[in-house]
């Protein structure tokens, strides 16, 4: 194996970006992801919609923001997402 192997062994982080609907913890937000995917057997584009944990450090993002999230290390027995930055209030 060359160096050059294990330097791309090197983990890209997702993210994704959603809208708030939950600040009301300490440093912990609720956002909600919605992907457009096809369905399976029909092939017609049907929305689905996931919400993640987010830790937000300095409580800058509020309900209703689009904020884009990372995935991080397990902060919590929820939380795998920390909020890379908020789009738009």
């Amino acid at each position: 194996m060359s160096d050059t192997s294990q330097e791309s062994n090197t983990h890209v982080r997702k993210t994704r970006v959603g809208v708030v609907i939950s600040d009301k913890m300490d440093k912990t937000l609720v956002v909600e992801h919605v992907a457009r995917v096809p369905h399976p057997r029909f092939n017609k584009i049907v929305k689905r919609s996931k919400k993640y944990y987010v830790h937000d450090e300095k409580s800058e993002a509020k309900i209703g923001d689009r904020v884009r999230i990372i995935e991080t290390r397990p902060l919590s027995k929820l939380k795998r997402w920390a909020l890379a930055e908020v789009l738009s209030h």
